[in-house]
């Protein structure tokens, strides 16, 4: 949760100061969710589609400060070589595809590879997961993808990050139902809601979805509460707002939480939490130097065509 704070307000002043084409959509006030999932699961052997606000997540699964700073610079030395911008990285040979704009798409993309491994008799053990917003709830592409994925009784973790705003539309004028997770009985499967400011209990949802969906429980749903306590992308204020929902329970700092739950429950001293954002600092700050010395891709002077076979992107 440190190392994606700190990533992510370094990547803010890059784009106000130019030095990023495209944008920046940050994860303030999601990262104990996004943590929680990504603490869950298992590198090497489980899939994970993160969204835009799943720095966190993405930290927690494994993924290198390099491949966020070098795609977010446009370094030809990235995951995505240079070709595409921001939150559009990833290395599906590891487990983790790159994320897809049409949002609800994400979960279609997990359920296909999930039944691709059951096709070939590996996906004994393995656990596919995404996040969505509250938003994409009301697509489509959602409620297809996901129905599909509970008639096949596939092992995806779907997450929904209600925070409370689809860009500026209020959860008010998206759903009638009185909480997302209602949904979940819908579909017929397990439905979890959680409170995505606490990461202890993040933490322990989280990983009892997990460990259910890896024991043949077959699709769970996972709907956290919280406020994103930033706009849209660094391209908004969310001037939308109001005051009474940043001064309610879900406005609060979901950090700032976790680090009076590892105080209090004796988990980690103060001391030992300063010297962790001092050490994330560090790496973050060297991530960010190395990919700013690196090279842009050169459409001169590369090999387009032969690109599938030096860095292939599929099994």
């Amino acid at each position: 949760m440190l190392v994606a704070r700190l990533l992510e307000a370094k990547l803010a002043s890059l784009y106000k100061a130019g030095r990023i084409v495209g944008g920046v959509h940050l994860g303030r006030g999601q990262e104990a969710v996004s943590a929680a999932l990504g603490t869950a699961l298992l590198r090497g052997v489980d899939v994970f589609c993160p969204l835009i606000r799943d720095q966190a997540g993405r930290t927690a699964f494994g993924e290198p400060l390099l491949d966020c700073t070098r795609t977010y610079l446009g370094s030809v030395e990235g995951p995505m070589r240079g070709r595409d911008g921001n939150v559009h990285r990833g290395r599906p040979l590891e487990g983790m595809p790159a994320m897809i704009s049409h949002l609800g798409a994400q979960i279609s993309l997990v359920a296909g590879m999930l039944l691709a491994r059951r096709l070939k008799g590996r996906l004994q053990g393995t656990v596919g997961a995404t996040c969505v917003g509250d938003g994409a709830t009301s697509t489509g592409a959602f409620h297809e993808a996901f129905n599909q994925a509970a008639v096949e009784k596939l092992p995806l973790v779907l997450v929904v990050a209600n925070n409370q705003f689809a860009y500026s539309t209020p959860t008010s004028r998206q759903y009638a139902a009185g909480d997302l997770v209602e949904r979940a009985a819908g579909y017929g499967v397990r439905g979890w809601s959680v409170d995505g400011t606490d990461l202890l209990a993040c933490a322990s949802v989280m990983r009892e979805a997990v460990r259910l969906a890896r024991a043949g429980d077959g699709p769970q749903m996972v709907v956290a509460h919280m406020l994103r306590l930033c706009g849209h992308g660094e391209h908004d204020d969310a001037f939308y707002v109001p005051d009474s929902a940043r001064a309610g329970h879900y406005g609060r700092d979901c950090l700032e939480v976790a680090i009076r739950q590892l105080v209090e429950k004796q988990v980690a001293t103060v001391d030992e939490i300063v010297a962790w954002r001092d050490q994330a600092t560090d790496d973050v700050q060297r991530a960010v130097a190395q990919a700013q010395q690196e090279s842009p891709p050169d459409p001169f002077r590369e090999d387009w065509a032969s690109i599938s076979t030096r860095f292939p992107i599929s099994q």
